[in-house]
This record gives structure tokens, C-alpha cells and sequence, in this order.
């Protein structure tokens, strides 16, 4: 059964579409990951379902319910969080701060007393929650680390930083934005290796955004391929990669032609 439905979705910018009149869907339980060339419009895409951009057209459905127009908070609350292609964390706060910080969408307290700590007790519990929430990632994030700042992390601890903070909204669908993006070639296994452990060992619904074709095949249960906002292919990684619109999209017309 399909969680999320894209309908009809466009947006342009100064007359050039990013997304053109997409559709597609992510059926409960699934890891999609989207990929296509620089500017065919994926972290667009991720930036209309989380509401950063309006729409030009088309639906969002997330449960039957049409989420455009929503503010990014009210999506966060429904149950869409997401990571950036540049990791956005606080610099300065700790990492159990950070991850604190993401649980203010289901507090009763909300934002502004949660950070004057107007309610102890709701704040014991948002405390322990960013621990339990840390505690997936293992010695990456836990012990003496939670009260590192996040500015002092390694690069694939900071991403990492980033997926817990997502964890802890208590997500039904996450969004990763190219997770991978500047690690070494272990760190993208790891990665990978993640990416699967949180739909296997927390059931969340993934798309991922991701340039990386051997993490792609590794942890995709559907591949959605786009072109100048438009959607090529739609598959297996298998169909999708060997597609001929996809590969003409990655390698030119004129390529294809002499290979």
C-alpha cells in the first residue's frame, strides 16, 4: 500500500521546470532511491514534500491525506523528516543536544520552553529519548561523544549526527539526501550498511537521493530515475540501470550513439 503519492507535481524556476508534471509513489516499507544527473530535480523533490518550496501544481499524499501547502513543521509533526546534501546540524550544541532538538515537534511544551527548560520532567524524558535514539549507532555516537559538540565530529559522524536527529521526530518516512556524499569507500559501506539496518530494525520507509551506484543496487528495493524533472524509468535496479533513457541521461545522446 503506497504511503506516499506524488500526483501531477511540477515547479519551475524562472520558466525552467525542475519537476515536470511528476509521479510516482513509495509503497510502506520500501527503500526507493532516486537518482538522475546534476539538475534533474531530485533535491527539489525532497524540498516539495517537506514543504521548504511550494508547489506550481500537483499533489503530495501522504496517508490519503494532500500535504501542499502544509508548513515544513506540520509535515515534520505528520510524520516526513529528512537529512541535506550539506549536513545541517548545530555546530555548537552537543550531540545529545542535537537530537533533543528534533523531538520538539512532539512535545506539549513546544520549542521555546523546551530551550529555556520551563518543564524538567518533559525534558528528563526528550534526554533519555535522544540517548536510546544515539545508542543506534553504536560507539559512533554514544558515551563520552554525547557531550562533544557537533562541530568536533569526523564527517561520517556528523551525517550520522543528522540521521539520528531524523530518527528522533519518530518519522514514519525519512528522506536521506545523498547520505554517502564525501566519505571514503568504507564509510560508504557503512552507510549502506545503515541505510538497510533502519528499514530492517526500525521499519522506516526510505527514499534516498544517491549518486552512488553500488549503494544504489545495495539497498533498493525500487529505483526512480529523473531527467530534467521528468521520471525515465521506474523499477528493479536492474531494469532501471539498464535502461536506455537512463543511460542516455548519464552519458549524453551522443555517447550512447557511439557506443
Amino acid at each position: 500500500m503506497a504511503i506516499l503519492e506524488i500526483k501531477d507535481l511540477s515547479r519551475a524556476f524562472g520558466g525552467v521546470k525542475a519537476i515536470d508534471e511528476l509521479d510516482m509513489h513509495v509503497e510502506s516499507g520500501e527503500i526507493v532511491s532516486v537518482i538522475g544527473p546534476n539538475g534533474a530535480g531530485k533535491t527539489t523533490l525532497f524540498n516539495l514534500i517537506t514543504g521548504l518550496l511550494p508547489t506550481d501544481g500537483g499533489e503530495i499524499v501522504l496517508d490519503e491525506r494532500n500535504i501542499v501547502g502544509l508548513r515544513p513543521s506540520q509535515i515534520l509533526a505528520l510524520g516526513i523528516a529528512r537529512t541535506f546534501q550539506n549536513v545541517r546540524l548545530f555546530p555548537e550544541m552537543t550531540v545529545r543536544e542535537n537530537v533533543m532538538v528534533a523531538q520538539h515537534c512532539r512535545t506539549r511544551a513546544g520549542v521555546i520552553p523546551a530551550i529555556l527548560r520551563l518543564n524538567r520532567r518533559e525534558e528528563a524524558q526528550i534526554r533519555k529519548k535522544a540517548e536510546e535514539t544515539l545508542a543506534f549507532f553504536g560507539s559512533r555516537l554514544i558515551g563520552y561523544r554525547f557531550d562533544q559538540t557537533a562541530i568536533s565530529l569526523s564527517y561520517a559522524n556528523r551525517r550520522r549526527l543528522e540521521i539520528a536527529r531524523a530518527m528522533a521526530s519518530d518519522p514514519r518516512i525519512v528522506l536521506l539526501d545523498e547520505p554517502t556524499a564525501g566519505m571514503n569507500p568504507r564509510e560508504t559501506q557503512e552507510m549502506t550498511d545503515l541505510i538497510g539496518r533502519l528499514r530492517d530494525e526500525r521499519k522506516y520507509t526510505i527514499v534516498v537521493i544517491e549518486h552512488d551506484m553500488r549503494v544504489v543496487k545495495g539497498v533498493s528495493d525500487r529505483v526512480v530515475a529523473l531527467d530534467y524533472g521528468k521520471k525515465i524509468a521506474d523499477g528493479t535496479y536492474e531494469e532501471v540501470a539498464h535502461n536506455d533513457r537512463v543511460i542516455e541521461a548519464y552519458l549524453g545522446r551522443k555517447a550512447v550513439a557511439e557506443a
